[in-house]
């Protein structure tokens, strides 16, 4: 079985990762999911702990079963990290290298291919940063799935939608090997 880790990020398409995740694991996929503090303020743990059939990380000290540390070992069982919907934050925290949550230390962690989807208000992916920062992480072999124009949830038109969820669903599983089912 391979194993998705699927970071959930503060963006108002933080309930659409809840179909992904259940599409995930309906493919046959360990997922487990690790929620942004911002994250949790749209959509519940609770919500994705019943989806993956997984507990969800939402801190760097939730593990507490073995002396490992919990983040170390989900970085290392990693086949992918998909991070749907991704912010403009933790794109710039990733580029960056920084890691104070646990989703961005699993990142540094892990060795899994980085399969990213934004979702964020049309100006900011346009930002010249957000770019930059784009551009660093596909120079180090991110790959980025959207976004995709339409309306936007701060009411503007533009490019910044999450990219449709079957889309990102059939991309994963692509990258790791499998077809869903």
């Amino acid at each position: 079985m391979k194993t998705i880790l699927l970071g959930v990020t503060g963006s108002i398409a933080a309930y659409k990762a809840a179909d992904l995740t259940s599409r995930l694991t309906k493919a046959g996929c360990d997922v487990h999911v690790v929620m942004t503090a911002h994250a949790a303020e749209f959509v519940t743990p609770l919500t994705f702990q019943t989806l993956s059939r997984n507990t969800v990380t939402t801190g760097i000290f939730d593990e507490k079963e073995s002396w490992h540390p919990g983040h170390i070992a989900l970085a290392d069982r990693a086949n992918l990290l998909l991070v749907a919907p991704a912010t403009a934050n933790v794109i710039a925290k990733l580029a960056h290298g920084i890691a104070d949550d646990a989703l961005t230390s699993i990142a540094l962690a892990t060795q899994a291919p980085l399969l990213i989807a934004p979702a964020m208000n049309g100006k900011m992916w346009q930002h010249p940063a957000t770019q930059e920062n784009v551009a660093a992480l596909k120079a180090r072999g991110a790959e980025f799935i959207g976004p995709e124009e339409g309306l936007l949830a701060c009411g503007y038109e533009g490019l910044g939608r999450l990219w449709d969820v079957g889309g990102i669903s059939d991309r994963a599983l692509a990258f790791i090997g499998i077809s869903e089912k």
